[in-house]
């Protein structure tokens, strides 16, 4: 459903921040207050992918938000959940459900994502390899930036929602998710490849990639909040490389983001992530959090509440 469209006022940054802080905390204690969690160490990646899956069973909930800044038109609030679970060891599932504000103009449902990970070998190698497969239908003003492909660019989003909604996209993904973890670094790269179903549309190109790392390696014999193996830091680069027609840098946007993770014993992780565009092309800034919380044998109990017959 669409909001009625604020004031053509645009309202300062600080406000604007302030009420994409309400919208995003609201939407997420509602959703997280639900779950009873297990403990988990989560990466502090918001783009890029790690090689580790969900634990067979398991059900993580995250809601994730950005807020960005436009040049050529009204800056804009976009936010998804996340449903992931684990199916078994080498398969994980997961939905994503979208929507936008953009300043005065309206607020959105823009679509939803099915995404599928399969890791390609069962034990730890220097290199781990995970196929990704993601269907996605959204609309054009989907604002979530959760991968920059092709040459996506700033201005493409400038234009108001009720233009950018008539645009419908029903897109096939594929990622190569390349990780390796050695003395508690983790670095990951992740070719990403997207078609348009529509026949007439070319293949899309694009990356991402991170290094991490806690900031304790050793486990304190004691819970606590703030012990340096609870945070996770880290950066990201990602951006787009073309199209089948037009491949390589013109016309493409790139962000260099500095990341963070805190894994409360609570269960809870909340993740940190500013991003800096690298040209012209792209937006200026993208400030996105995310919070997180995981909880075990969720799939057992859905069995239970069946009488056992999944």
């Amino acid at each position: 459903m669409t909001a009625e469209p604020a004031s053509n006022h645009t309202s300062p940054l600080a406000s604007r921040l302030v009420r994409w802080s309400c919208y995003s905390l609201s939407l997420a204690v509602f959703a997280l207050s639900l779950c009873a969690a297990a403990a988990a160490q989560e990466s502090p990646y918001i783009v890029t992918y790690d090689h580790y899956m969900e634990e067979p069973g398991n059900l993580e909930v995250e809601y994730f938000s950005t807020f960005g800044t436009q040049r050529g038109g009204n800056d804009f609030h976009a936010f998804w959940m996340e449903f992931e679970f684990g199916t078994t060891a080498w398969w994980t599932t997961e939905v994503y459900v979208d929507g936008q504000t953009t300043f005065s103009d309206s607020t959105l449902f823009t679509g939803f994502r099915l995404e599928n990970r399969l890791r390609l070998l069962d034990r730890e190698h220097i290199v781990n390899p995970v196929l990704y497969i993601e269907y996605e239908q959204t609309s054009g003003a989907d604002k979530i930036l959760k991968e920059v492909e092709g040459h996506d660019v700033e201005s493409d989003f400038s234009e108001s929602n009720g233009q950018l909604r008539k645009e419908h996209d029903h897109e096939l993904e594929l990622k190569l998710l390349l990780s390796s973890t050695f003395k508690g670094w983790n670095v990951a790269l992740n070719p990403i490849f997207t078609k348009n179903l529509s026949p007439s549309e070319p293949w899309e190109f694009a990356y991402a990639a991170g290094a991490s790392r806690p900031l304790g390696l050793k486990a304190s014999p004691e819970r606590c909040n703030f012990c340096p193996e609870n945070f996770i830091v880290g950066a990201e680069l990602y951006g787009g490389l073309g199209d089948a027609r037009n491949p390589g840098l013109p016309n493409t946007s790139h962000y260099l983001a500095p990341v963070a993770a805190w894994n409360l014993p609570s269960d809870w992780t909340l993740r940190l992530s500013s991003g800096f565009g690298l040209n012209d092309h792209s937006h200026r800034l993208l400030l996105r959090w995310g919070i997180s919380r995981e909880f075990s044998g969720f799939g057992d109990m859905v069995r239970q509440l069946f009488g056992g017959r999944m």
